[in-house]
């Protein structure tokens, strides 16, 4: 397993990196077999851990925090902060009561003393973000995090943040976590050329676009098509049947290159020079040990230009995607309506 270094953190990680989301409530309920998957990707080279507070309700990191034990050292732990944990509209977003409460719980269901990577999951329009930075650099001086970046950030948001630490002395974003596979390359036009102007580390998620391009037979028939996620799978949607269409074609070159479909997808992410590390988030002890089969596929120029041609680069397929985030100025009725 290949190694980068994380923006300027100095910190070294995999080029592959362990997203826990999937163990817990919303994916794999055996804490368990949870364990055992995140020994088999630290015994295969993976010293990048990542979750979230509000995965399962906290329940993601109490498993990390049980298969890191006697083995943190040798990790580069990542979690999240930010997305509502409950009903409290005081226990979400990037204000200082919040962040210094957030911290504290990740730190006791993680059952450890410092965060090598705190993420804020999402922007925070509401908060000052002169509070946030602070508050997240006060941490760092206080030992409970090493260094902290951001998620779904948009180019102009990543700069405004880069001037707020500038101009009022704080740490700045040492990362970035946006989606990013074959099939969601709008990050291509501005978010990863941004992040690399100011030498931050990228961290993308979701390289086979939640199972579109894992090489199941039918994608559609994903254990995610249920409730507000169906929406795309649902192949009576433009955009979905768009996906569908070039997934079709991406498997047939991806069997042309001998190589399974998951495989040149996150080959494909890898081979951005803006990116340090893919997350892959398996729900189950096969998926993992499939795509940690892929990590050492490389992709030839002429094969990366016959993805360009299926699909174009800076190109979202589907813009209807869950994961892509939309405008909250546009989508928040509480930010356009008094």
């Amino acid at each position: 397993m290949r190694h980068r270094i994380l923006g300027g953190t100095g910190m070294s990680v995999s080029e592959y990196a362990l997203g826990a989301m999937m163990f817990g409530a919303m994916g794999n309920t055996d804490h368990d077999e949870s364990v055992r998957m995140i020994h088999t990707a630290l015994d295969a080279g993976v010293n990048l851990v990542d979750t979230a507070d509000v995965y399962s309700a906290g329940e993601s990191e109490e498993i990390v925090g049980k298969a890191l034990k006697g083995r943190r050292d040798d990790v580069v732990l990542a979690t999240k902060f930010g997305l509502p944990m409950g009903s409290d509209p005081n226990r979400r977003g990037g204000s200082a009561r919040w962040i210094r409460q957030a911290v504290e719980d990740s730190l006791r269901r993680l059952d450890t003393d410092h965060i090598d990577l705190y993420q804020m999951h999402r922007p925070d329009p509401r908060t000052d973000l002169d509070e946030t930075l602070g508050t997240l650099s006060d941490l760092v001086r206080a030992g409970k995090i090493r260094a902290f970046g951001g998620s779904f950030f948009a180019p102009e948001e990543i700069v405004e943040a880069q001037w707020t630490a500038e101009r009022r002395g704080h740490h700045r974003l040492r990362t970035e976590q946006p989606p990013y596979s074959i099939l969601t390359r709008g990050v291509e036009e501005r978010v990863l050329p941004t992040a690399q102007r100011y030498g931050m580390g990228v961290l993308t998620f979701s390289p086979l676009n939640s199972g579109w391009l894992s090489g199941r037979a039918d994608p559609t028939a994903s254990h995610r098509n249920a409730g507000i996620g169906a929406r795309v799978f649902d192949l009576s949607q433009p955009g979905v049947r768009a996906k569908a269409d070039a997934v079709q074609k991406l498997t047939a070159l991806a069997a042309e290159a001998g190589l399974p479909l998951a495989h040149l997808a996150i080959a494909f992410v890898r081979a951005h020079p803006a990116v340090t590390s893919v997350l892959i988030g398996p729900r189950r002890p096969e998926q993992l040990a499939d795509l940690l089969a892929g990590a050492d596929v490389e992709l030839d120029g002429d094969l990366l230009d016959r993805i360009d041609a299926i699909v174009p680069p800076g190109t979202d397929v589907n813009p209807g995607d869950l994961y892509i985030d939309p405008t909250p100025a546009l989508t928040d009725k509480g930010l356009r309506r008094r």
